[in-house]
């Protein structure tokens, strides 16, 4: 069972950090979403994945320890809480500069030299 957690947690880990690597700015935060999903599993693995264990001493022989839960739970509403604050930020950022990449950039070749930019046709 933990190397399936495990395996889980590292595929959520990894489409998290492909989706921040984007150049666009809602891949960036659906990534930054993903990774906290994965850092609220990771976290709630810290307290031993037992099952049917109790929340409440005494009534089990195994129980579960109630502080990875108590973080998880407050991790969850922080990321909501920066999710929807990243989110409303990447909408401004559309609005104000009419595009949706991260840099800003309004065309993709801006960094190209001039030379490259010339159509076969042109003068050089």
């Amino acid at each position: 069972m933990e190397t399936l957690y495990a395996v889980c947690v590292g595929a959520i880990t990894t489409g998290g950090i492909f989706l921040v690597l984007r150049g666009y700015t809602f891949a960036v935060v659906l990534g930054l979403t993903l990774l906290s999903y994965a850092v609220n599993l990771f976290l709630f693995a810290s307290g031993r994945l037992v099952i049917n264990g109790a929340a409440i001493l005494g009534e089990s022989e195994q129980y579960a320890d109630p502080l990875p839960q108590a973080l998880v739970l407050t991790a969850i509403v922080i990321g909501f809480a920066m999710t929807a604050f990243a989110l409303i930020l990447a909408l401004r950022a559309r609005s104000d500069l009419g595009n949706d990449q991260v840099d800003g950039k309004t065309e993709i070749h801006d960094d190209l030299p001039q030379k490259a930019r010339r159509q076969g046709g042109e003068d050089k």
